[in-house]
């Protein structure tokens, strides 16, 4: 496939993603960590902005500040497809003549820029689709074409620090690509809901961990024995978390491993306390996690011991 037909697939696959973003959706997490759907979209649109008058033959100095910021406004589907459709005709001629453009680390021929383009458009196609729970397939072709190009870049990308480290241990072509750049094939929102619950507990946060708990969030204490507590609603539960960080004398929760599956996970933690001789006591437990529109829906702790 030539490189102009490559950058206009994946760049009309990903404007058919935005398109399936639902209202509820634009801050829904991404593989991409710091980013939620609209800062993942809004980045692919600049990307698009910015083609148009580097193909140009513009420089980056010349354009300045002027695609920073917000370029979704209140339509950011009509922002992808237009910024899209801008970007497919600014790359075919440029490219079919061979021409260079001028890129932050310096000139460069055009059809390299538009198989840069390419790749992130394809993705980040990705990221969005699952990001919301669409369709993540990816074209066959393009993840062909990506990969015949990435070959002889992926280490240039991950020591500029563009990539995360490979994942391994995927045999189809589309999954191997997405290890090359840093992703997991089997992310999914939850990925993110339990690092941030993992983080808020480390914190003592109970307005951060409530904020990764739906209204009628349930939890299951591992006391009194042998069945435990339930406790149903956020007040139910927000209060539980703030006797637990009130009464224990510096509190202390570590995530030792994680693991989602879908709409449910499973976190293996350590709780410790300071005691009164000066040491530290601990337990060990798992929580079983039913997850429900990137939140925690349910929690059933176990203690070990």
């Amino acid at each position: 496939m030539d490189v102009v037909e490559l950058h206009r697939r994946t760049c009309e696959d990903f404007v058919r993603q935005v398109a399936a973003v639902r209202p509820d959706q634009w801050d829904n997490p991404t593989p991409c960590s710091d980013w939620d759907v609209r800062t993942l979209v809004n980045h692919v649109v600049g990307e698009d902005r910015w083609t148009v008058p580097l193909m140009a033959g513009r420089t980056i100095e010349e354009v300045g500040d002027s695609l920073d910021g917000d370029l979704l406004g209140d339509d950011p589907a009509a922002a992808a497809s237009h910024a899209a459709r801008a970007a497919e005709v600014a790359v075919t001629e440029p490219v079919l003549r061979g021409s260079t453009v001028q890129l932050s680390y310096g000139e460069e021929s055009a059809e390299e820029y538009a198989n840069q383009l390419a790749a992130d458009h394809l993705v980040h196609g990705w990221d969005l689709a699952v990001a919301i729970g669409g369709d993540a397939h990816l074209d066959p072709e393009a993840v062909a074409a990506v990969a015949s190009w990435f070959k002889d870049r992926e280490e240039l990308y991950r020591g500029g620090g563009a990539i995360g480290p490979r994942v391994e241990g995927f045999s189809s072509a589309t999954e191997s690509l997405l290890g090359a750049f840093g992703r997991d094939p089997a992310w999914s929102p939850g990925h993110t809901t339990v690092a941030l619950l993992g983080e808020a507990f480390a914190a003592g946060d109970v307005d951060a961990i409530m904020a990764h708990m739906t209204e009628d969030c349930v939890f299951e204490s591992t006391s009194p024995a042998p069945d435990g507590a339930r406790f149903e609603g956020a007040d139910a539960v927000r209060e539980q978390w703030r006797k637990l960080f009130e009464d224990t004398a510096e509190p202390r929760f570590e995530t030792e491993e994680s693991v989602v599956l879908g709409d449910r996970a499973i976190v293996r933690w350590k709780f410790s306390w300071a005691e009164a001789d000066g040491g530290r006591g601990h337990v060990r437990g798992v929580d079983v996690l039913r997850l429900r529109d990137g939140k925690v829906a349910e929690k059933l702790s176990y203690v070990k011991g």
